[in-house]
């Protein structure tokens, strides 16, 4: 490929990447919101909460997309830019799936935690920082590592409304060389390079915060405790 190829795909990269990021800062920061919300005492709050997730996980986040950025202007008269019509898109939809994986995780604490935290008279917001999302937390890294990479998968439905990402930019190539086979190689290449970064940068992240409350990187919530085995008269 000529460099001017070369520089509108890496554009398109770039344009991922952005998208990328603003989508998974507002899908984690919706999941974080909706799913401790999917836990509160309050009947109104999980029902809102359980609405949103249901919505937005029953529908489709191509079509997400296009109505945010196609029937939005015609029922509020104002126009998203497609990087904003993506990042709204794409993060109100995986946030939804993310808040399922923020709830069970906060399910999956041992109760007695949270009895010990109703002992020490501590209000829910700080049972809920103190005690149960610090042990919540490194839970949900690995779930959140498999949506991240979805989420990546997903920027390519941006590329539909003519947004010049990754997907976009690798087919304006591919009509100007006519090299589909080299051309679709190369994207999905790179698509696989960006995934195992994130994967790798999630596994480390998911290491450190296990060591800072007592857990081994890979233990699952659920894991059950090995018996200690003992001899006769009960010495080890």
């Amino acid at each position: 490929m000529t460099s001017g190829l070369w520089e509108l795909v890496l554009r398109g990269i770039w344009t991922t990447v952005q998208l990328l990021v603003l989508s998974a800062l507002l899908g984690a920061a919706v999941a974080f919101v909706v799913g401790v919300a999917r836990t509160h005492r309050s009947r109104a709050v999980r029902f809102l909460a359980a609405l949103y997730t249901t919505v937005f996980r029953g529908t489709s986040a191509l079509i997400m997309i296009f109505w945010i950025y196609f029937v939005l202007p015609l029922s509020f008269g104002w126009q998203l830019v497609p990087m904003w019509a993506g990042t709204l898109a794409l993060g109100l939809t995986y946030g939804a799936y993310g808040a399922e994986i923020v709830r069970g995780a906060i399910a999956a604490v041992d109760p007695a935690q949270r009895e010990g935290g109703i002992a020490l008279s501590f209000t829910p917001w700080q049972r809920m920082r103190l005690i149960l999302l610090p042990q919540a937390v490194p839970e949900m890294i690995p779930p959140f590592s498999n949506l991240l990479i979805e989420l990546l998968k997903g920027t390519a439905l941006v590329s539909l409304m003519g947004m010049g990402d990754l997907a976009f930019s690798g087919n304006l190539v591919r009509l100007a060389l006519q090299e589909s086979a080299e051309i679709y190689t190369y994207v999905l290449l790179i698509y696989f390079v960006i995934a195992f970064l994130l994967t790798r940068g999630m596994r480390g992240l998911e290491k450190k915060l296990k060591a800072g409350v007592g857990k081994q990187a890979g233990a699952g919530a659920g894991a059950a405790r090995q018996p200690e085995v003992t001899g006769v008269g009960g010495v080890s």
